[in-house]
């Protein structure tokens, strides 16, 4: 007799719940959920690509994707190739008759910059390949990446979906059944799969996704207002300033502009660390996503496995700060900066 579920691995009735949900909040037809984002990205590397193929994503990735890609998947014959992404043209140089996948970050990781996922999609499928977004900062409230003809959405449910810094996950979301077959084949046979108490606590942090993102996007917005007239700032990148170079963009993309700020201090990585040993409400931490304020210096934290010289030419310098607005009071969140920012 065949029985629905008779190995936790294979699937579980949590596991399937959640990941009918996250395809439905992107509008596609299957949802994967994984033990972490990681987990998610390593899946469909080894399950698409094989020997000979090339990949080419925006320079400015999260930095435990690109050393995933240039420390790890490079040892199995595919390729990796960087480009800036917010320039249609320069992106589209950059394509090789073995590109196989193209992968954008969009808001990127730590730079906030926007990539036009309609464009991206068009390069990609005149050479064949395959439009991944990992849609993580934006979440599915704010941005649909599939409507505008990515072919496969990735997010780290540890964030938004999830919600409370309590939790690691993954997922990914595919609109097509044969693709949709050779991911579910691999997730199945490499195992790198969540429990149902993670899927479950994901499946909590969806009920309230709406109401966080407006949340996170309303302090987010003044919040980087006030650190774009500061005087010891030299620049905010944020997609809801007109200041920003996609913000027209990013109006067009997506339906609000996120909670996730970055800014240049004026000063190196001792100005940077005088301001972040002063914080009280915001907390010194790697992570994103979560009802709380974070901060983290990207250079020394989550880009730290990145050598220096390819950081900093893509601008993750040392005077670097990226901060994750949470949902607490606006006012406390910009006093808290504000008394931290008067020591450096």
């Amino acid at each position: 007799m065949e029985a629905e579920y008779v190995y936790a691995r294979t699937g579980n009735p949590t596991r399937a719940a959640l990941e009918r949900a996250v395809a439905a909040l992107e509008e596609g037809r299957h949802g994967l959920a994984f033990g972490s984002g990681m987990a998610a990205i390593t899946t469909l590397i080894l399950s698409l690509l094989k020997q000979g193929d090339h990949v080419l994503a925006v320079h400015d990735l999260y930095g435990g994707t690109r050393r995933l890609f240039d420390r790890i998947m490079c040892n199995f014959g595919v390729s990796f190739t960087y480009a800036l992404g917010s320039d249609p043209e320069n992106f589209k140089d950059a394509l090789k008759p073995q590109t196989r996948m193209v992968w954008v970050e969009t808001p990127t990781n730590p730079l906030l910059q926007i990539i036009d996922i309609s464009k991206a999609a068009k390069m990609a499928h005149d050479y064949d390949a395959l439009l991944v977004v990992d849609n993580t900062f934006a979440s599915p409230y704010l941005q649909e990446p599939l409507k505008l003809g990515a072919d496969i959405v990735v997010h780290s449910t540890t964030k938004y979906l999830g919600g409370h810094s309590d939790l690691v996950g993954g997922a990914v979301v595919i609109s097509d059944d044969a693709l949709y077959e050779k991911v579910r084949f691999a997730q199945n046979a490499a195992g790198g799969v969540p429990g149902p108490l993670d899927c479950w606590l994901v499946l909590r942090g969806i009920k309230t996704l709406a109401v966080r993102m407006d949340r996170h996007c309303s302090n987010a917005q003044k919040v980087a207002e006030y650190l774009s007239t500061h005087p010891k700032i030299d620049r905010v990148l944020y997609p809801g300033l007109a200041s920003h170079p996609q913000h027209l963009l990013a109006k067009q993309q997506m339906s609000a502009f996120g909670g996730m700020i970055s800014f240049y201090l004026k000063g190196g990585f001792q100005t940077c660390r005088n301001m972040l040993k002063h914080v009280k409400i915001f907390t010194l931490a790697e992570s994103l996503g979560g009802v709380e304020s974070l901060i983290e210096h990207p250079s020394s934290m989550t880009h730290a496995s990145i050598p220096k010289e390819q950081r900093e030419s893509v601008g993750v310098t040392d005077s670097l700060v990226r901060v994750s607005v949470g949902i607490e009071d606006v006012e406390d969140l910009v006093s808290d900066l504000s008394q931290a920012l008067e020591h450096v």
